[in-house]
C-alpha cells in the first residue's frame, strides 16, 4: 500500500476470454444514445474553451443531462421525407457570470450542438429535421474552490468511482472496429451506410455472433434489390474484418428484423433511428470506453457533458482506462487487468480513497513479479491527472 492507498491483488474468477459466454454491445455514433452523448461532450469542450479564453480559467458547468425525442420520417426508395423533427434539448448548468465578465453559455451551447450534427450526421438538416433547445440553469462562479486555484489539485465533486481494464478481448476488439470502420473507411465508399450503426457480439466457447443493425439512407438505395445488395455487402465486409481479428469461427447477421416480403427494412431518410420511434439520453450507451462490457464491472457514471475538471464520473473513468492500457503496455505477463479508482467528495482528485487493480497474469508470473511496476504506473498517472482535464478539454479523449 503507497501514500494514494494503492492495491495490486490476484483477479479471484476467470480472465473474460477464458469465459464461456461472453456479450458486447456498441452503440454508433448516429444511435440517439450516442447522438445524445456526442452532443453533451462537444457543449463540455465548448463552454470549457470559452471559459479559458474570456477568464483565464474553467468555471463551473455540468451539461450530462442532454435528452433526444424521436420525430416521424416517411422513407422511401430514392429519397423519403421527415414529417415531424427531432427534439434535442441540452439539459445542464453553467456559469454565465465571473467576476463581472458575462459568458454567453447558451449560445456557445447551441453553436457546438450545430456544429456537431453538421460533422457527424450530415444528412439531418439542423433547424428542419432537429430542432435543438437549451435550457442551462445558472452555475455558480461560488465553487470555484473545488477546482483548486493557483495550481492546487482540484477537489473531488463526489463520492463515486471509475473503471477501466485492459486488454480488449477479441469478442470487444471486433465490436469497437465493427462500428467504427463501418462509419468511417466502408461508409466513404458506401454513401448508403447511415452512422446509426449498433452492434452486438456474442461469444460462446469459440463461436463469436456479431448483430449488426444498420440503418440505410434511403437516398443511395433505389430499389428492393439495391437495399439487400447493402445488407449483403455489410456482411461480407464484417465477416472479413472479425477473421481478421480473431481466429474463432464467425458468423454476421446484418438488420435482423427486416422482413422481405412485407416490404419492412431498416431504410431512413437521415441515417438515424431518431428520425422515427427512437429516444435517447446521454449515458445510457457505451462507457468512457467506447464498449458496452456486462462481463466487466463498469460504472454507471455518465461521463459525457461533466465538466473535466473535478467531477470524477468523468475524470476517474477516463483515468482508469487510461491507467489499465499504460500498465498493460509497459509490463509483461498480464492478462487481463481492471482498474477500481474510488474518490471521496472534497479530497483532492489525485488521491483516491483507493486505487484498485485487479491482475490475471500469464502462466508462470506471479502478482508479486509485477506488482511494484504496475504500482508504480499507477502512482505516476494519478499524479498527472490534470492531464486528463487538458485531454478532455481538447476533445483528445473519446467519452463514448
Amino acid at each position: 500500500m503507497t501514500e494514494r492507498n494503492i492495491r495490486v491483488e490476484p483477479t479471484t474468477r476467470l480472465a473474460v476470454e477464458d469465459q464461456e459466454v461472453e456479450i458486447v454491445e456498441r452503440k454508433g455514433i448516429g444511435h440517439p444514445d450516442s447522438i445524445c452523448d456526442g452532443v453533451a461532450e462537444r457543449v463540455s469542450q465548448a463552454l470549457a474553451q470559452a471559459y479559458l479564453e474570456r477568464v483565464g480559467k474553467p468555471l463551473h458547468y455540468n451539461t450530462d443531462e442532454t435528452q433526444l425525442v424521436a420525430g416521424s420520417a416517411a422513407p422511401a426508395f430514392g429519397g423519403g421525407e421527415i414529417q415531424e423533427p427531432i427534439y434535442l434539448l441540452i439539459v445542464g448548468r453553467a456559469t454565465k457570470e465571473y467576476e463581472g465578465t458575462k459568458i454567453p453559455a447558451e449560445t456557445i451551447a447551441l453553436e457546438a450542438a450545430r456544429d456537431y450534427l453538421n460533422e457527424e450526421i450530415p444528412q439531418l438538416d439542423v433547424g428542419r429535421d432537429v430542432v435543438i433547445d437549451v435550457k442551462l440553469g445558472e452555475g455558480s462562479g461560488d465553487l470555484q474552490e473545488v477546482f483548486g486555484e493557483d495550481g492546487a489539485v482540484p477537489m473531488a465533486n463526489d463520492t463515486s468511482f471509475g473503471v477501466g481494464h485492459a486488454p480488449l478481448t477479441e469478442t470487444e476488439q471486433i465490436v469497437h472496429e465493427t462500428e467504427r470502420r463501418l462509419n468511417g473507411e466502408y461508409a466513404d465508399d458506401n454513401p448508403e451506410i447511415g452512422p446509426d450503426v449498433k452492434v452486438m457480439g456474442k461469444r460462446e466457447g469459440d463461436q463469436v455472433d456479431v448483430t449488426v443493425a444498420v440503418a440505410m439512407i434511403d437516398e443511395y438505395v433505389a430499389d428492393m434489390d439495391a437495399y439487400r445488395d447493402a445488407v449483403e455487402g455489410v456482411r461480407e465486409y464484417v465477416g472479413d474484418l472479425a477473421r481478421s481479428i480473431t481466429d474463432r469461427s464467425v458468423t454476421v447477421h446484418v438488420n435482423t428484423a427486416d422482413d422481405y416480403e412485407e416490404g419492412a427494412i431498416y431504410l431512413t431518410c437521415t441515417g438515424t433511428s431518431a428520425e422515427q420511434g427512437d429516444d435517447g439520453s446521454v449515458g445510457r450507451g457505451n462507457r468512457a470506453n467506447g464498449l458496452i462490457t456486462p462481463n466487466r464491472p463498469m460504472s454507471m457514471e455518465a461521463t459525457s457533458g461533466k465538466n473535466a475538471v473535478n467531477h470524477i464520473g468523468k475524470i476517474y473513468n477516463l483515468l482508469s482506462t487510461d491507467i489499465a492500457d499504460a500498465v498493460v503496455d509497459e509490463v509483461d505477463g498480464i492478462r487481463e487487468l481492471q482498474i477500481r479508482l474510488l474518490s471521496q467528495i472534497g479530497r483532492p482528485i489525485d488521491q483516491p480513497h483507493v486505487a484498485d487493480a485487479h491482475v490475471v497474469t500469464e502462466d508462470g508470473v506471479s502478482v508479486a513479479d509485477i506488482e511494484d511496476e504496475v504500482t508504480r504506473i499507477v502512482d505516476e498517472r494519478l499524479a498527472d491527472v490534470t492531464s486528463i482535464t487538458e485531454r478532455a478539454i481538447d476533445g483528445d479523449l473519446s467519452t463514448f
